[in-house]
């Protein structure tokens, strides 16, 4: 009965590996960022390439995921600290830092390689940027200044912007319907950021994170911004209509669900 026992533990070993890879890359999120991208390629897109389609989802899913991953990494000791994150694989201990470092590389340089070969090279270099962004400012402004959510709302906001860059040819453009389309998520990024941070402020602040428009937390100058940010958010939302690159039947449907958020 050894062999088998032996077999059987290493398979769980393996899953468990596997597992904690999985949840390192945050796959519920990076698949919704990815689907940002594809969207917005849809949309502004004159003729669509599979290959360019293929690309966007895989290397934005790859992008994502390493933006993720160091995240976690830089962050581990932090994370212990929450009841939020306190079971993510690195607190946890299923993975090592190196195991994850190598392993986020690793997504980091496959994701960027086929965005910047498959689409063009200023998608990849988008995503590359943002990896940046999100791992070595946001990450640690975290607990300094609540000004990191303002940070870390452009590289939340890239993945529409490296869609619409992806639908060009050539080393890439950056088209003004997909300006407008990076700042309608840029500004989405305050609330949504908020609304995360005011329900888990208690934990937040178990590891010093400031993630509040207020250093005072729950105040009322916080309630104030996040009322200006999410009302400020409305005709943004509708200025693809106000510029005439989107008809009636969006802007109503974006009128509604503004009203309902």
């Amino acid at each position: 009965m050894q062999p088998t026992n032996n077999i059987l533990e290493t398979e769980t070993i393996i899953y468990s590996k596997l597992s904690s890879y999985f949840k390192l890359t945050k796959f519920t999120l990076s698949a919704l960022v990815v689907f940002s991208a594809v969207i917005t390629y849809f949309t502004v897109a004159e003729e669509f390439q599979i290959q360019k389609i293929i690309a966007l989802c895989i290397g934005g899913f790859l992008v994502t995921g390493a933006a993720n991953g160091f995240n976690q990494i830089i962050e581990k000791d932090l994370d212990a600290l929450m009841n939020r994150t306190k079971k993510r694989p690195l607190p946890t201990s299923n993975l090592s830092k190196t195991e994850a470092f190598i392993f986020c590389l690793t997504l980091a340089l496959i994701g960027v390689f086929l965005l910047a070969v498959f689409c063009n090279l200023l998608s990849g270099l988008v995503g590359f940027i943002s990896i940046l962004l999100y791992a070595l400012i946001y990450t640690p402004l975290k607990r300094k200044t609540p000004f990191s959510v303002f940070i870390g709302a452009f590289p939340g906001a890239f993945p529409t912007l490296i869609g619409a860059v992806a639908a060009t040819d050539g080393f890439g453009q950056i088209h003004f319907f997909g300006v407008l389309l990076f700042f309608i998520q840029f500004f989405w990024q305050f609330p949504h950021f908020w609304a995360i941070a005011w329900v888990s402020h208690d934990d937040y602040q178990k590891a010093g994170f400031f993630m509040l428009p207020s250093k005072g937390g729950r105040d009322k100058s916080s309630r104030s911004q996040i009322l200006i940010y999410t009302l400020a958010l409305f005709p943004l939302s509708l200025t693809p209509y106000f510029f005439e690159q989107t008809g009636w039947i969006s802007a109503t449907i974006v009128s509604a669900m503004g009203i309902v958020f």
